[in-house]
């Protein structure tokens, strides 16, 4: 895998049990890469993004995120890739009997950060940095949806990832509150950070990524610069839209 690729597949193939969802896919996120994957339901988005954390294995093909091999990972090896891999979803998952500070702190805690400063200067800046810090002792319940989906997303920077995955993060939310979590986003990619967004508003691609993968039948049907899609016109139709 190359230095700068955070996730490299090459003719792998996805698996649900023994259901083949993907077939022969090959793709590259390099360090840094605002990428977005979009698809219809069921063309294997959650399977990949799965496969990606070693929650599903790699049985065929071959496939590097963040250094690990995915056909080679033993399970001790898991729990120090999912640190490298920060996944966000739609449903939130916060520790309701814990404040802001606190649903940050865990994570460090659990991840055995030890030194209660650097705990609390790393909490300090994530909290900056997806602008939560006015909220640091509010409990989960006392906040809007957006500001929830900002505080998960600031849970799945903790552990300094080399890449962050939101799955349909913002679904269900008001347009306001998703124009709130794309400008936390924009921070995010500010910072460096690999940023991987799965979501169905394809137009999205044309505004914000440095490239589109697109999945249809099992295959990738389009990978490469959000501006050849813009060109090409090719998003909408393969999406139907």
């Amino acid at each position: 895998m190359s230095e700068e690729n955070i996730i490299e597949l090459k003719d792998a193939d996805i698996f649900q049990r023994d259901h083949l969802v993907l077939s022969n896919i090959s793709l590259e996120i390099k360090s840094g890469e605002f990428v977005y994957l979009i698809g219809k339901v069921g063309t294997g988005k959650s399977s990949l993004i799965k496969t990606l954390n070693a929650e599903l294995p790699l049985e065929k093909g071959e496939g590097k995120v963040a250094g690990f091999d995915l056909a080679e990972i033993k399970s001790r090896e898991i729990p120090f890739l999912r640190r490298k891999l920060g996944v966000v979803f739609q449903d939130f998952r916060l520790l309701s009997d814990r404040n802001v500070y606190d649903n940050l702190t865990f994570v460090l805690k659990a991840t055995d950060w030890k030194d209660e400063k650097e705990i609390a200067d790393r909490v300090d800046a994530v909290l900056e940095m997806v602008s939560m810090t006015s909220k640091a002792k509010s409990m989960p319940h006392q906040l809007s949806g957006g500001e929830q989906q900002m505080l998960s997303i600031g849970r799945a920077l903790m552990t300094h990832p080399d890449l962050i995955v939101l799955d349909e993060a913002t679904e269900g939310l008001a347009p306001l509150k998703v124009n709130e979590i794309w400008n936390g986003i924009a921070n995010i990619r500010d910072s460096g950070i690999a940023t991987l967004i799965v979501d169905r508003d394809y137009r999205r691609v044309l505004a914000h990524s440095d490239q589109a993968i697109v999945l249809q039948k099992g295959l990738v049907a389009l990978a490469g610069p959000s501006s050849q899609v813009a060109v090409d016109d090719t998003l909408p139709k393969l999406l139907g839209v």
